[in-house]
């Protein structure tokens, strides 16, 4: 039996999906709105909230195998506290849950913001971590600091791994997430950012942890990605697949001060989260490189699909969508 939580987001589904399609037993949990997008005798759905203890202890019984995905992704400082709670709290708690129940093997979905990515000229490595120097993301300090309690369960006695993703691309909610990208593209919105990152395919995701699972590997942590990219080529390659105008107008720091000010004193009047705030404007114009070399070294058959691969797949998947509304 596999237990998994934050199935309902993009990495979280596609997991389930493949997980399903070996013939896994798996048990997902969610905080308030089961998944509707499988139908399988061999998928239980348990709603438990991971700050819940006690309903996280009663979720683990015959568990054999974790993955924990669950997390708030936000750059809204006004929701710093709450994402610090799930993200750290509920991640100690997934942990000693674990420990309790005696699960043989942990894979944690962690960030290579966890890393510190502002670092111009330097190539990341999974020996970095965050630092205030290096980010400006609450979202980076608190990924790191839940792998922290990771390696705290590792000290007592848990198998487990980390995973550290770049960039997810795939067909999620393109209203929002990485997915959002491919919206804005469709769009002809007209912005780019002068910026670098890696980028991966939410398959290769998937495919790296339940690899990373069945293996002997343990109390390691990957960085996982495809292909270091700018957000124009990026941009450009969606753009190319849905047949559209690619962005032309490149933001300078000025005009993303201006812009994440203005998202500032909108989301007060919206009460949603901005769309830029001061953290992902900067991050957006750094240029960032990972090295993805360490995965391949201890599995040394795992491959990854080419980002323009991906993006072609993720625009037609979206295109089917958009043809049912």
């Amino acid at each position: 039996m596999v237990l998994v939580t934050g199935g309902a987001g993009l990495l979280g589904k596609e997991l389930i999906t493949q997980l399903l399609a070996q013939g896994k037993q798996v048990k997902a949990i969610y905080n308030k709105t089961p998944l509707a997008d499988f139908h399988s005798a061999n998928l239980e759905q348990l709603q438990c909230n991971i700050l819940d203890v006690v309903g996280l202890e009663e979720a683990m019984q015959g568990i054999e195998q974790v993955y924990h995905c669950a997390a708030i992704v936000t750059f809204n400082p006004k929701r710093k506290r709450e994402m610090f709670k799930i993200n750290i709290e509920g991640t100690a708690n997934v942990v000693n849950a674990a420990l309790e129940a005696g699960v043989k093997k942990m894979v944690y979905v962690s960030s290579v913001a966890a890393l510190g990515r502002i670092r111009e000229g330097e190539i990341i490595n999974e020996t970095m971590n965050w630092t205030e120097e290096t980010s400006n993301s609450n979202y980076g300090q608190s990924k790191y600091l839940a792998e922290m309690e990771v390696w705290r369960g590792i000290g007592e006695g848990l198998n487990a791994v980390m995973v550290n993703p770049v960039v997810i691309l795939g067909a999620g909610d393109w209203n929002g997430g990485s997915s959002q990208i491919f919206k804005n593209v469709y769009n002809e919105f007209p912005w780019y950012a002068d910026g670098t990152t890696g980028f991966v395919d939410v398959r290769d995701v998937v495919n790296a942890m339940l690899q990373l699972m069945e293996s002997d590997i343990t109390a390691q942590r990957f960085i996982i990605s495809a292909e270091n990219k700018s957000f124009h080529d990026l941009f450009n390659l969606i753009a190319k697949a849905f047949g559209k105008k690619p962005p032309h107008k490149k933001v300078t720091p000025l005009i993303a001060a201006v812009v994440w000010r203005l998202e500032a004193i909108k989301s007060k009047f919206t009460k949603k989260d901005p769309l830029i705030t001061k953290e992902t404007a900067k991050t957006a114009m750094v240029k960032v490189n990972f090295d993805n070399t360490k995965l391949k070294k201890y599995l040394p058959d795992f491959k990854y699909r080419k980002i323009e691969d991906t993006v072609n797949d993720t625009c037609a998947l979206f295109f089917q969508k958009l043809n049912k509304q």
